[in-house]
């Protein structure tokens, strides 16, 4: 029996999850893909507690920007959020998704803000 694509990803995501987790000086980055829209949280688990959160929905609504280069506006601007709460070092959670594509990219403009991990 094979399983579906959200039965893998959700098998992935238990597997890292079980592995990694977000402590006060150094939090998780979530990251969750829609088809429409992106969406990145930098969470301390510890105390159950969202520090930063950002979308592609905060974006201005240009048609013309491709979801790549959403993802990697995203990304910049959490990093720099992150940056005046006063998070520098982040644990990445790719939440099951491959590192490709719009979570790559995003993952990159993170870095470009400055985060490291």
């Amino acid at each position: 029996m094979s399983l579906s694509k959200e039965q893998r990803r959700a098998r992935i995501k238990r597997r890292v999850r079980g592995k990694i987790s977000g402590t006060g000086s150094v939090p998780r980055l979530s990251v969750f893909r829609s088809n429409k829209d992106i969406y990145a949280q930098i969470i301390d688990d510890a105390a159950g507690v969202t520090l930063v959160a950002e979308s592609s929905r905060s974006l201005s609504s240009d048609e013309s920007i491709s979801k790549v280069e959403q993802a990697k506006e995203v990304g910049k601007l959490l990093g720099s959020k992150a940056a005046s709460v006063g998070v520098s070092t982040v644990v990445f959670d790719r939440n099951g998704y491959l590192y490709h594509g719009r979570v790559k990219s995003l993952a990159e403009g993170a870095r470009e803000a400055g985060l490291k991990f």
